[in-house]
């Protein structure tokens, strides 16, 4: 596997998201500040709305880029100009099918927010500008997706997380001159429109041969891309009724206000899964290029080792933000007004680890493209879904009032994680993919999830109440920490295969700083005696000429 790319893939969109991170807090603060919680609740309202439009992207992106990687491996460039030509064509198509679609439920925009009437807003015109703004991605995104499935994610990530840190910064200067949630839209244009002239200068300088190379894509290739556009298509509706309807049916059964407030918490929340989640979603092309290279049974233990990795990741943050979440939310957009009732905090926290506990099989699943092969999964989990939310919404609002209803919303997406995705995305990856059963897996699974659900449970009780916020921000932080490092360092030592290969890790980041310690200490003694340093002969050039001596290839461990 390429771990040099993957390393750098990872590294940035971190570094770029955690930016992103502190901006989108900052902005929705100024947002809240300068205008209301109510423009909050459209804002994340009409985002909900778009991100449901969406599903007729089909998921072309993401079938087509598995469809490159094979022959970019081959060097076979006339076969990616083909499929570079389809994508753009589709992609063309969609940004226009996205338009009409968004132009048509306009009229039942009202219907969609509840009590949009207490803020001083025109639905239609500013909902037009973030439709607009969306349409326009889709005029570059081929030359997006070209770009990753060479293995080069990070150059995409940096043009489009500059290209968000620009917008909020604009945004924030327009809250402060103007309060007008018009031209905090209208930023969004500007943004996303120098986000597409830098795109276009990259894509057309790296891969200009592939670009002005027209190719006509042949009918085999045509029926693969066809049966995984299909497939992908139903995995993007499952998606979007899923993770966009919740606050679509809080903003239509509840209320915009209490939407705003909701989204306060998941703000967060996404942002920090977010960052989370691209210790996996950057390696997708590399984990790509590596299946194609090597055989399953390599594969399956690099998923192992991603399974459990993706387990302490989520104890280690997820506990941190159930501990601080009521603390930060006040701190961080300047209200008490805007904190919920603790039931909400801890059931968000619960439903996004369950959901991120599928980041190893998804990346897997993307890479490999076994997409295809549970494509009704989706389709069912996003219609059970919404039956589940909107009975829960009345239910939980008849027992325990419109503050709780949020919380039946969210168990009914739980209900569906577990029931559902945690069964069939796994076993559809280990039957295709890897040629093996999933009871191992399933125990493993559903045991790191239970896990998880005690320690919540025991955080719970632990969190202490100060008489100052910040200080019950950081006390409570500690206190989640402590709580979840003996829960890694057990998942650690237990599994066979995070083990290896955070052994082999660990072997050369040691042998590395080792060969640079020597080299150092040599350079001290020859400029002490003032003469040159000794080149190294025999074994010793031998080891420097291995990477410094990889411990893990003398005991016959694989190092790839």
């Amino acid at each position: 596997m390429d771990k040099k790319r993957g390393i750098a893939n990872v590294s940035v969109s971190i570094a770029f998201r955690i930016l992103i991170l502190v901006a989108d807090v900052l902005v929705r603060r100024f947002l809240i500040q300068y205008i209301g919680n109510g423009f909050n609740g459209i804002n994340s309202l009409f985002k909900s709305i778009l991100n449901f439009l969406a599903v007729a992207e089909l998921g072309v992106g993401s079938a087509i880029t598995f469809c490159m990687y094979k022959p970019i491996v081959e060097g076979n460039t006339d076969k990616v100009s083909a499929l570079y030509g389809l994508f753009t064509k589709l992609y063309l198509i969609i940004g226009g099918i996205i338009a009409v679609v968004g132009c048509v439920i306009m009229p039942a925009l009202p219907y969609l927010a509840k009590d949009y009437q207490s803020v001083d807003v025109n639905l239609y015109l500013t909902f037009a500008l973030m439709l607009l703004s969306v349409v326009m991605t889709y005029m570059f995104s081929s030359k997006t997706s070209l770009i990753n499935a060479y293995k080069n994610n990070y150059v995409t990530t940096a043009i489009s997380s500059l290209g968000q840190l620009l917008q909020v910064g604009l945004q924030i200067i327009v809250l402060i001159l103007t309060r007008s949630f018009v031209w905090y839209l209208v930023c969004r244009i500007v943004a996303v429109a120098i986000q597409w002239g830098v795109t276009e200068l990259i894509a057309r300088r790296k891969h200009s041969g592939i670009i002005k190379n027209k190719q006509r894509i042949d009918d085999e290739t045509k029926k693969d891309v066809t049966k995984n556009v299909k497939a992908m298509f139903m995995h993007k509706i499952g998606g979007v009724l899923v993770n966009t309807a919740d606050s679509i049916i809080i903003s239509a059964f509840i209320g915009i206000v209490i939407l705003g407030k909701y989204s306060n918490y998941t703000t967060i929340m996404t942002a920090m899964s977010g960052v989370l989640a691209l210790c996996f979603s950057p390696l997708t092309s590399v984990i790509g290029h590596m299946f194609v290279e090597e055989n399953a049974e390599t594969a399956q233990k690099y998923h192992s080792f991603f399974h459990t990795f993706n387990f302490i990741l989520g104890v280690v943050f997820f506990l941190g933000y159930y501990s601080i979440i009521d603390n930060l939310v006040v701190f961080l957009f300047g209200g008490s007004d805007l904190k919920m009732i603790r039931a909400v905090s801890f059931i968000i926290t619960l439903n996004y680890f369950i959901q991120f506990m599928r980041q190893a099989t998804m990346l897997f699943r993307d890479a490999t493209g076994t997409f295809y092969n549970d494509r009704w999964k989706p389709l069912i989990e996003g219609l059970i879904n919404i039956g589940l939310s909107i009975g829960c919404v009345y239910l939980f609002e008849y027992l325990w009032g419109a503050e709780l209803a949020v919380v039946g919303v969210i168990v009914a997406t739980i209900i569906t994680n577990i029931t559902i995705c945690h069964i069939v995305e796994p076993h559809v990856l280990f039957k295709y993919a890897f040629k093996t059963n999933t009871k191992k897996y399933y125990i493993k699974n559903y045991a790191y999830m239970l896990i998880f659900t005690a320690a919540l449970v025991a955080l719970h009780f632990c969190t202490v109440s100060l008489r100052s916020g910040v200080a019950s921000l950081f006390a409570n932080g500690f206190i989640s920490i402590a709580l979840s490092l003996p829960v890694c360092i057990i998942a650690a030592l237990i599994d066979k295969d995070f083990r290896h290969y955070a052994g082999i890790v660990w072997r050369k980041v040691k042998a590395k700083f080792g060969k640079r310690s020597a080299v150092a200490a040599a350079d001290g003694v020859g400029a002490a005696s003032g003469s040159e340093p000794i080149e190294p002969t025999g074994v010793d050039a031998a080891v420097n000429e291995t990477g410094g001596g990889d411990v893990s290839a003398a005991d016959g461990e694989s190092t790839d």
